[in-house]
């Protein structure tokens, strides 16, 4: 190991890749894979450390990968340098492409996981901050190291495993075009074919009747739009943020039968042909954040579809639920579906057994029959044995008794690691208390009084999260008691925007595991925050509010005190003025 270490002189993305390699040998058997690898590092690494003698240390850690991972690592040069990568969308993109093989027992996005896992493992693929959101929770993101990527796309233009045009890779030239990856506004997106003789030729000029995949980053107007109707063996369509697209193209899209992903986020479509119906392949479809206000009916023909994303640039969803959702039998994932007066459609979401991911809005109280919809919909529920991640709310109902149909559930999803309850309800359901697997929790809107909040979920085994929004309670004082003892929860998030609130207090030995508390401060509330001093693992504590807030100063001058009084162990403290 010194040996391999001193190879490396020093340098930590050398040392960091081959450890990376070293993490998958560590059998008795392994000492003679070892010395291969000492070998193959090389001697001029040893005695003039380069940026080539780097490369080549990644490209030994990328040539020792299973053949099933090299694929999705030569993927990654899909995205610009630097970018940030959606986890999910990652994984999805692998599966479309035909990337992630099938194991027994196993969906594909299981299977795409443990790859992801295992690139990390190896420091193939670092982990970078999660993106924390109300709507969505925890959302996991990566990223490439830069050296990483140059090697990537080196070993993916040599295999002809992808075309990159635009930016950095103006002028270069391609024979047939399987892959294709947009890095540049027009003004650079210039490309040499191999039939031009070395002249320089716009992307008009491209043939485009073999790609099987494009993705477009960071572009207004681009000829490559208007030429959509030629990408007929297409299977993968990547357009998040294209602004350029308009409603136009869309009839083009939707003759591409052979597509199985269709990412279309924050483009500014406002409406979705009914013949997207007609895509039978299509097994992802990512319409959030444009200017849609709902779906066709024929949507419901997708039987193959797995994973559907749907909201406008306003964050208020708009898929409403109609008969023939049952036809759907493929979803695993829907965020989010509308429910308002349609009997059938809450009847037919309980033969969705396959789904795992449900974002449901509940609307029109003032129908006379909603009580009969929402006491289908918690029988349906009721049937969802596979539900891991559930978000349960209203944009537009602030009834008390919006979500009390939940209390009804005969048998609440057990495998639940993820739940959001956004709207009224005259207290949490019974069953809570028994999912065993709940990681995180969101509340908000609840106008819950006295023990009504952390009462029935302190004791959950696997909590890990716990975010507190806009009013969630309505009392004066939410205490955290001693025997609120919260066994596993890490992470505090207090969104309070509730003019009656006056402070939130933390008795002795509450919440023993607490290592970050999040307090949002609004203006004429949260008074003050009593006793951090209590919550024995604190290391962490952000704060937000208006520059001079009197609450948020209170709090910043409680935890200078603190730390003056831990010089061994400080708390980091991040302010945010808003």
């Amino acid at each position: 190991m010194n040996k391999i270490i001193k190879k490396c002189c020093g340098l930590p993305m050398a040392i960091i890749s081959i450890a990376g390699l070293l993490v998958s040998y560590r059998t008795s058997e392994s000492k003679e894979m070892w010395e291969r690898v000492r070998k193959s590092i090389g001697t001029h690494m040893e005695s003039r450390p380069t940026l080539e003698g780097m490369k080549q240390i990644i490209s030994l850690s990328y040539n020792h990968l299973h053949h099933y991972l090299k694929g999705c690592m030569m993927h990654l040069s899909f995205f610009p340098e630097d970018y940030v990568i959606v986890k999910n969308r990652l994984l999805k993109r692998w599966i479309a492409e035909g990337l992630v093989a099938e194991i027994q027992g196993l969906t594909l996005m299981e299977v795409a996981d443990i790859y992801y896992n295992e690139l990390v493992r190896r420091s193939m693929i670092d982990r970078a901050d999660d993106i924390i959101s109300w709507r969505d929770g925890k959302v996991e993101t990566c990223r490439v190291h830069n050296m990483v990527y140059e090697v990537m796309v080196s070993k993916a233009l040599d295999e002809n495993f992808i075309s990159l045009v635009g930016g950095p890779y103006e002028g270069m030239s391609y024979g047939r075009i399987r892959r294709l990856s947009i890095h540049g506004g027009e003004e650079v997106a210039s490309i040499k074919t191999a039939t031009s003789h070395g002249r320089k030729n716009a992307i008009k000029e491209m043939k485009m009747e073999h790609v099987r995949s494009l993705s477009v980053f960071d572009l207004n107007h681009i000829k490559v739009l208007d030429r959509l109707g030629e990408f007929s063996l297409l299977r993968v369509l990547d357009l998040e943020d294209c602004m350029g697209l308009e409603d136009k193209h869309l009839v083009h899209v939707c003759r591409m039968y052979m597509l199985r992903f269709l990412g279309l986020k924050g483009t500014y479509i406002t409406n979705l042909p009914p013949e997207v119906g007609g895509l039978e392949n299509l097994e992802t479809l990512d319409v959030r954040e444009t200017d849609l206000r709902d779906l066709p009916k024929t949507v419901s023909k997708l039987e193959k579809l797995e994973h559907l994303q749907i909201s406008n640039k306003e964050y208020t969803e708009c898929w409403i639920a109609r008969k023939g959702l049952g036809r759907m039998k493929a979803l695993r994932m829907v965020n989010t579906i509308v429910f308002g007066n349609d009997y059938a459609a809450a009847k037919e979401l309980g033969e969705l057994q396959k789904m795992r991911e449900l974002a449901l809005d509940i609307r029109d109280p003032d129908n006379p029959y909603h009580n009969d919809v929402r006491g289908t919909l918690a029988r349906s529920l009721s049937k969802m044995y596979s539900l891991r991640w559930l978000s349960i709310g209203s944009k537009v109902c602030r009834d008390n008794d919006t979500l009390d149909f939940l209390h009804d559930l005969d048998m609440p999803p057990a495998l639940l690691q993820y739940l959001k309850i956004g709207a009224g309800i005259n207290k949490l359901p019974n069953w809570i208390s028994s999912l065993n697997n709940l990681v995180e929790l969101v509340i908000a809107w609840t106008y819950f009084v006295g023990d009504q909040l952390f009462g029935p979920i302190c004791k959950l085994p696997r909590l890990k999260y716990l975010r507190l929004g806009s009013n969630c309670y309505k009392d004066t004082e939410l205490v955290a008691q001693t025997a609120h003892t919260f066994p596993a929860l890490k992470y505090l998030f207090l969104n309070f925007n509730i003019e009656s609130m006056e402070a939130v207090r933390f008795e002795e030995n509450t919440m023993t595991e607490l290592e970050t508390l999040s307090v949002s401060f609004w203006k004429g509330e949260l008074n003050r925050v009593q006793g951090m001093k209590n919550l024995a693992s604190l290391q962490e504590v952000q704060l937000a509010g208006q520059k001079g807030n009197p609450a948020l100063n209170c709090a910043m001058e409680q935890l200078k005190t603190l730390n003056e009084k831990r010089p061994g162990n400080q708390m980091k403290v991040a302010v945010q003025y808003q």
